[in-house]
């Protein structure tokens, strides 16, 4: 039997590269991309199905007619835009999961995956080389919703033998899709302004360091995680990943060398206080020794390619 695959959440940053990467392996009609957009708007992702997560009973309909064998459960409000509106966050990205497992396990589905994140990470935890195993006390909604997330995975796994795995994103980085509403949206907008001639305005301070991570690394890692044996998945609320950390005056720099003449500002706003409260480096070393994750892009070789390609393809068309 043939994997079936639903992406919920296709059209966001990580969405439109991963449905992407899953089209390429499985064949575009074994993918369906599913999103809130009307389908007039995203006719050229097909096959699409506009879909609300939060709507349990279309979601058990099409994972039952379509024969779902893997859900991609990628919708939700992140950080900076989250905390506008903090019960709506809450309710998308908590009902939403939820939604997402009762029906992976009514649909006997056989894998799911969810993205947690190092929000749920809190200013008391330990800020460098952050371990796998710690209590996250999070500074924003998301960081909470993600927390109280992981452990419903693990809940899920446990007592209905569900097969969800997850990893902690840091900061990602791509040129395919602009800034969505995150805290480290300014190591995108950077690329946009060097390419177009604007002055940069950065968000965060300058020695403001955080975990970062180049798309294509994240995109191959959640296939690689998906693609391990079962019994190798050891974590069962959410990985710890990490590929570089550096903070918006390093970032700068190697695009200023690149760009010499693009103008910067630092105006912290109130995306500071929630990049404080969290880590500056990630310890992985269980993704690393449970199902060999290694990542591939440095800063160096990031810029290079983000300034290189994000004036070209600023919206990608899955083929």
């Amino acid at each position: 039997m043939r994997d079936k695959i639903l992406v919920i959440g296709a059209l966001g940053q990580l969405g439109t590269e991963l449905t992407e990467m899953l089209r390429e392996k499985y064949g575009r009609q074994q993918v369906i991309a599913a999103d809130v957009v009307d389908w007039s708007a995203a006719r050229t992702y097909s096959p699409y199905i506009r879909l609300d997560v939060t709507d349990r009973a279309k979601l058990s309909m099409l994972v039952a007619g379509e024969g779902i064998t893997q859900i991609y459960h990628l919708a939700a409000v992140l950080s900076a835009k989250g905390e506008h509106d903090p019960q709506w966050a809450w309710q998308l990205n908590m009902e939403g999961l939820l939604n997402v497992l009762q029906v992976a396990v009514d649909c006997r589905v056989d894998k799911v995956f969810w993205p947690s994140s190092i929000a749920v990470f809190g200013p008391g935890c330990q800020r460098h080389n952050t371990p796998q195993l710690v209590a996250g006390i999070p500074a924003t909604v998301y960081g909470i919703s993600k927390l109280s997330g992981e452990y419903w995975c693990q809940y899920y796994f446990e007592k209905y033998g569900l097969d969800v795995r997850s990893i902690r994103y840091p900061g990602l980085i791509s040129y395919r899709t602009k800034p969505g509403g995150g805290t480290t949206d300014y190591a995108v907008d950077i690329f946009y302004k060097a390419k177009t001639g604007e002055r940069f305005e950065c968000f965060l301070a300058p020695y403001t360091t955080l975990p970062m991570m180049y798309m294509e690394d994240a995109v191959r890692a959640t296939l690689e995680l998906m693609e391990a044996p079962a019994e190798k998945i050891k974590v069962r609320s959410s990985y710890n990943l990490a590929a570089m950390s550096f903070d918006p005056e390093a970032l700068v720099d190697r695009v200023k060398r690149l760009v010499p003449n693009l103008e910067v500002a630092y105006v912290p706003d109130f995306r500071q206080q929630i990049a404080d409260s969290w880590p500056a480096s990630i310890d992985d070393r269980m993704a690393r020794w449970d199902w060999g994750w290694q990542p591939r892009f440095s800063l160096e070789q990031m810029v290079e390619v983000m300034l290189d390609k994000v004036a070209v393809e600023e919206r990608l068309v899955i083929g």
